[in-house]
């Protein structure tokens, strides 16, 4: 990827409905370049822009789950978890006999969630599942570990007053009221931003029958309201990334918080958040080299005090990332389905 990619990318990482013409102002390249050079990473599977519900809203709770299972069965599991709706994050690690998993459960599961199927699946030794208390967001931190970025200049230029754009993610989000929770006639317009979170107004209101004032002010609402989420997500061998990890941290209980801020705001970091058990702290982490990672635990981790154990993790395969399937490097749609999906017994 050449100066030009790398500057896109990073306006869509700090606003990913940011329009065309205000990142051509920060790439210094014109509006169509911009359209152009978009289209074609999100052709080749570098680049995918989704918004989406809040979980939390949905009365869901998300899990991290760590399964431990036989090396000759990791690959078909792996694939059939990566293949459910319910499911986030997938990744095989520690030697390819472990899947770390993310996962959502709520009201709606009826018994056919992760948690609930794992302990019924013989191919399965044994798994450890915490529940996240609390995300780590900083202020508007995102994974940036380029080694060209954005000045502050650049950053505050995109996020300047765009009459081009429809709706902006951003700023501080609002209290969420009644009228900023998704509602049930959403559906159309939420499944349109799930498969294309750059979605245009017109765009919209063709896919979900909508006028195109009905579109705009119930997009408008829900975004400012902090009911959707932007996501953003990189296929990072692509630009250079190849040693992404999961780090799990002891960390002492009266100093989490500020600990948790703290490593939200690493460039290198991204998620961080409170979970439950042993190892109170969650972070992942994507370095170029795995010389990288070890500077990065030794350096910017190791320099927190109330850092008492860390457990790193490297991944040695990604099969899904913020609910995207990977496929030789690329990101790939999902398909939707109403059926979570089997997990193989």
């Amino acid at each position: 990827m050449d100066a030009t990619d790398r500057r896109i990318v990073q306006c869509l990482l700090r606003d990913g409905r940011a329009s065309f013409r205000r990142i051509a102002e920060v790439a210094e390249v014109s509006e169509q370049t911009v359209a152009r050079r978009y289209r074609a990473l999100v052709a080749d599977g570098a680049v995918r822009v989704r918004a989406l519900p809040r979980h939390a809203l949905l009365g869901d709770r998300t899990w991290f789950v760590r399964v431990r299972c036989r090396p000759d069965a990791t690959d078909a599991l792996a694939d059939a978890l990566a293949a459910r709706e319910d499911t986030a994050y997938v990744s095989v690690t520690s030697g390819g006999s472990e899947i770390v998993c993310q996962t959502h459960t709520g009201l709606r599961d009826q018994g056919g969630s992760v948690l609930q199927r794992l302990p019924r699946t013989a191919r399965v030794l044994g798994f450890d599942a915490c529940a996240v208390m609390h995300m780590y967001l900083g202020s508007g931190a995102k994974w940036l570990a380029f080694d060209d970025p954005l000045t502050d200049g650049q950053a505050a230029l995109l996020h300047a007053s765009d009459p081009q754009q429809h709706a902006s993610t951003g700023g501080a989000a609002l209290d969420v009221g009644n009228s900023g929770a998704p509602r049930e006639q959403d559906g159309p317009l939420l499944a349109e931003l799930a498969r294309d979170g750059r979605a245009g107004v017109v765009e919209l209101a063709r896919a979900c029958g909508w006028s195109k004032s009905r579109v705009s002010a119930r997009l408008e609402e829900l975004l400012a309201a902090g009911a959707l989420r932007v996501a953003v997500d990189l296929a990072y061998p692509r630009f250079g990334f190849h040693a992404p990890a999961y780090l799990w941290l002891t960390v002492a209980p009266g100093r989490l918080n500020a600990t948790g801020e703290a490593l939200s705001a690493h460039p290198e970091t991204t998620f961080a958040a409170a979970v439950t058990g042993s190892a109170n702290l969650l972070v992942t982490v994507t370095c170029r080299t795995m010389d990288d990672l070890y500077s990065y635990v030794t350096t910017k981790v190791g320099a927190l005090d109330a850092v008492h154990q860390v457990d790193v993790v490297p991944v040695l395969r990604r099969l899904k990332q913020a609910g995207t399937r990977l496929h030789d490097g690329h990101l790939i749609p999902v398909r939707s389905r109403s059926d979570p999906g089997p997990i193989p017994t």
